[in-house]
């Protein structure tokens, strides 16, 4: 849908059949605000609240609605133990969340001493606005007093049950997923085939790489599931595909790197399909040796992200879909490759196919922890997603599809965060 500028189809009943001549079209379109709120805010003298110690304060924000209720839009942690002058970590909140857009719209933030048993304590509480909170920055922060209603009735010496400082009130805008690709950045992808001897003798139905009667086999699933969604987002619809760990003619010697097409200077295939018919051709043609390596074709893809990356603009990011039989033999310098990836428009997904044991593939991952090199330097951002293919062998294909790309998204949107480009051509933003 949203590579298609209207999205038409026919419609159908559930057994497949056609519902007459009716058909149903849809145009995509995202409206929204992605700007976003950032506040720092730290407390001074706020009431004593518990007998033995002193207090746990949170902070909530409320904003007001329409029919004059208050919603609750932020509560912060509670990590300030014992502590009467607090200093909250730095969070923020959508826009729309926080105010609706309005930034005169009333915000009323309440400061309550924290209970186990949910029994919160109100500190104090007070009100104010978007438009008043952004004054706050650049060394002058913003001062409210936090008032406790009852105390104020009761005590005509009463003043206030604390200060709460607005230190910084900034919004900055956080684009999207589409927000990149529907303002033209370009996904480029890429595929490498493990064609090393543990996959077994293609001829052989025991093999990895043997194509069935019905003309498939797990290499090629993965390829479809994956390539299908992602050529939507690509233009040109060419696709460099390459193998490692055969040897591959007329010289025979071991290649870690070597074009599907046999077209060195030019390994694009045409579409998914191109990939396909290529891998087909390529399998009499050569034969499955060793050792598996990843980082030869880890560095190609990088060498190509880093000459985009120079640009300095969203433009172009890059996938690179390793499918393999899980034994790995150069480990460290792969560690090292997607260490120095994890600093380019890359993502990386690993698709294990056969029965083997891929904890080196889940290692590599980085899920439970951050991935280092051998020399203990950290991946900058997580750019590797494994998936084992056994567990989707008898699910439908689509959702082997969700699974393999269910972090390249937000992986994406990491990387030009991090490098603070915004989209090329920028979404409109629709003001209140």
């Amino acid at each position: 849908v949203v590579s298609s500028s209207v999205f038409t189809r026919p419609l159908e009943l559930k057994q497949g059949k056609p519902a007459g001549k009716g058909t149903i079209t849809i145009s995509a379109e995202e409206i929204k605000d992605t700007r976003v709120v950032y506040l720092e805010i730290e407390a001074r003298n706020l009431d004593k609240k518990d007998f033995l110690g002193k207090s746990d304060p949170f902070l909530e924000f409320y904003k007001q609605s329409d029919a004059g209720t208050w919603q609750l839009v932020y509560r912060s942690e509670v990590v300030v133990k014992n502590n009467l002058n607090p200093c909250w970590r730095k969070f923020g909140v959508p826009l729309q969340t926080f105010c609706g857009g309005d930034f005169n719209k009333p915000i009323k933030v309440q400061c309550a001493d924290h209970d186990s048993d949910g029994s919160h304590d109100l500190i104090g509480t007070f009100e104010s606005n978007l438009t008043q909170l952004q004054k706050a920055g650049d060394g002058s922060p913003v001062e409210f007093e936090c008032i406790h209603p009852e105390k104020k009735q009761k005590k005509k010496s009463y003043k206030n049950s604390g200060i709460i400082r607005i230190k910084s009130c900034k919004i900055e805008t956080e684009y999207s997923f589409l927000d990149y690709v529907m303002g033209g950045c370009q996904i480029n992808f890429t595929v490498g085939v493990d064609f090393t001897g543990s996959n077994g003798d293609p001829r052989s139905p025991d093999s990895l790489h043997y194509i069935s009667p019905d003309g498939i086999n797990e290499y090629l699933i993965a390829i479809w599931s994956v390539g299908s969604v992602v050529q939507d987002y690509d233009t040109d619809k060419l696709f460099p595909a390459f193998g490692f760990g055969a040897q591959v003619p007329p010289s025979w010697q071991v290649s870690h790197e070597f074009a599907l097409n046999f077209n060195p200077s030019n390994p694009y295939c045409r579409g998914i399909q191109g990939i396909v018919d290529a891998y087909r051709q390529i399998l009499p043609q050569i034969r499955l040796y060793g050792p598996t390596n990843f980082s030869p074709i880890i560095n190609h893809v990088a060498t190509f992200a880093a000459h985009s990356a120079q640009q300095g603009t969203a433009s172009q990011y890059f996938i690179l879909l390793i499918i393999t039989d899980g034994e790995i033999t150069d480990l460290d310098q792969t560690r090292q490759a997607i260490v120095n990836a994890s600093k380019l428009p890359m993502s990386i997904i690993i698709v294990g196919v056969g029965e083997a044991d891929f904890k080196a593939m889940e290692f590599l991952d980085g899920d439970n922890g951050v991935l280092k090199s051998l020399t203990g330097e950290p991946a900058a951002r997580d750019i590797v997603q494994f998936v084992p293919f056994q567990q989707f062998k008898n699910a439908p294909r689509e959702a082997l599809s969700q699974m393999v790309l269910a972090e390249v998204p937000k992986q994406l949107v990491s990387y030009y965060k991090w490098r603070g480009w915004p989209p090329v051509k920028l979404p409109e933003i629709k003001m209140m």
